[in-house]
């Protein structure tokens, strides 16, 4: 049985690995900053030295993420990246072995592509797992039962929803909505409600600090960019409420998600889903007022995740530690 000492989650904002026996040890932007030169580009930063150099070089440089909505788009900057991370935490070429968080939504030349990378990366044993299954373990939910479990993992590129049972998915599916798209709609709406452009890093930052989904919510920021007309800097003051109406949509979006996931099971499953709640997880199910949120708008039993932020990849680390259901999972996927 095949020894796996890494297990890896290239998530849309973030990219996480956990060690075997030594948990979570690495969380870096899943970004790469390259400059254009005579010879092709050039890359200047990687993770976090990457997402430093947001909205402060000069036009010719780029800061993006190789992995879109959970799909490899740039192979080369890829493995850049993911060696210049797994240096860090000292793995061995040739010589380790990895366990990789996917979408359950993957076309199998997806799959393929994830394969060849950590190979290309160095791994000797590349094995893919669903990133909701991870969820649910990591939820403490026991996978291996008749009874089933249903996840909602709202991370920062996709939703990934999942009805789970017996070591496999019932039915799942990835919606293409995550925190980076609420990040480009908040900086979008600042422009045109206030004159004042500001980047994503800076959208990011007031989604997680003034972001919420109470609808009378007071918390406040100040916020500085460029004027949209004079091109000079500019503050202004950003309100919980000013960034209520754009995120309600993306979660009202959600939750029908989910509720037309249900409504399509047969009734036993339904049934199975009412007893035991829909577990929501993700760095975006973090956002406040999500739980009033959900009694007001969604009707059906839930819980929002303890360290939802990094439940799917401690799940994969109880993986790490169980090669005989890490194997189950492998043949129904």
């Amino acid at each position: 049985m095949v020894d796996y000492k890494y297990a890896i989650e290239i998530g849309g904002a973030n990219t996480k690995i956990y060690i075997r026996d030594n948990g979570l040890a690495l969380c870096e932007p899943t970004l790469v900053a390259a400059e254009p030169t005579p010879q092709g580009y050039k890359v200047i930063g990687l993770g976090q030295e990457a997402k430093k150099l947001m909205g402060k070089t000069n036009d010719s440089v780029e800061v993006f993420s190789p992995v879109i909505n959970g799909v490899v788009k740039n192979y080369e900057y890829c493995i850049e990246l993911l060696t210049y991370l797994f240096k860090k935490v000292e793995y061995r070429k040739k010589k380790d072995n990895v366990v990789v968080l996917v979408n359950c939504a993957l076309s199998r030349e997806e799959k393929q592509n994830y394969l060849s990378l950590f190979h290309d990366v160095g791994f000797r044993e590349v094995t893919l797992v669903p990133t909701v299954v991870c969820t649910c373990l990591g939820a403490g939910k026991n996978i291996s039962s008749t009874k089933v479990n249903m996840v909602v993992n709202i991370g920062g590129a996709n939703t990934d929803i999942a009805v789970i049972n017996m070591n496999s998915i019932l039915k799942g599916g990835t919606l293409g909505i995550g925190g980076r798209a609420m990040d480009v709609a908040i900086s979008h709406t600042i422009a045109y409600n206030h004159g004042i452009i500001i980047g994503l890093s800076s959208a990011e930052t007031l989604k997680n600090e003034v972001g919420s989904l109470f609808v009378n919510d007071t918390l406040n920021m100040e916020v500085t960019g460029v004027d949209v007309e004079t091109k000079i800097p500019k503050s202004y003051i950003i309100t919980s409420s000013d960034i209520l109406p754009v995120i309600e949509p993306f979660f009202e979006e959600i939750v029908k998600a989910v509720d037309v996931t249900i409504t399509s099971l047969p009734p036993e499953i339904s049934t199975d889903i009412i007893n035991s709640g829909v577990i929501f997880a993700g760095g975006v199910s973090q956002i406040a007022g999500l739980d009033n949120f959900l009694k007001r708008k969604f009707r059906y039993p839930f819980t929002i995740a303890d360290d939802a932020e990094n439940i799917s990849i401690l799940g994969a680390g109880k993986l790490l530690e169980d090669p005989a259901l890490l194997a189950k999972i492998v043949e129904n996927f």
